[in-house]
């Protein structure tokens, strides 16, 4: 997730200072991910050294506003037009536990599985649910968090396929009964 234009994305809506552009971040995605305030300032510091954003002042309560640049404007444009490279996939904890499950002696690869299987398969209804909910309650902006949730089910749902596929897969090596 790109912290440094999600933030430049909401300073181009509009100046802001750190705490609220942490709060529009969260509204805008469903407060799905929430963003650490410390991240929030560190990564406006570099905007501000990469010459992205400008403090514009302050909020006359002490707050340091910033405003984005003509720079931190391309930026944000070439994002957008950008796809997201799959070159370097983030690191996924659980095919990291289950490919060393499976080389270590003693494990139990099927309990790992089936513990998982049970997780993913309550965060699936408990976004279902959140979707559900949701869209019978929809505001004006709600439509973000509908394309969040919507793609936490699909991850849920490709997750809880690819345990199933991982399941027979220990079955056929004779890994699992």
């Amino acid at each position: 997730m790109s912290i440094r234009h999600s933030l430049l994305a909401l300073l181009e809506d509009q100046p802001r200072y750190g705490y609220q552009l942490r709060i529009e971040f969260e509204n805008r995605t469903g407060a799905t991910w929430p963003l650490n305030i410390g991240q929030v300032y560190t990564t406006l510091d570099r905007l501000e050294r990469d010459a992205l954003v400008a403090r514009d002042g302050d909020d006359g309560n002490g707050h340091v506003v910033y405003s984005i640049t003509p720079a931190g404007k391309a930026e944000i444009r070439n994002w957008f037009a950008a796809p997201v490279e799959r070159n370097n996939p983030p690191r996924n904890e659980l095919a990291i536990k289950l490919a060393l499950a499976v080389t270590l002696p003693g494990v139990d690869v099927k309990a790992i599985i089936q513990s998982q299987r049970l997780s993913s398969m309550k965060s699936l209804q408990d976004y279902s649910k959140a979707r559900r909910d949701t869209a019978l309650n929809q505001r004006a902006g709600d439509i973000a968090s509908l394309l969040v949730l919507d793609s936490l089910i699909f991850q849920a749902e490709a997750e809880v396929r690819w345990l199933d596929l991982c399941e027979a897969r220990m079955i056929q090596q004779g890994l699992a009964k």
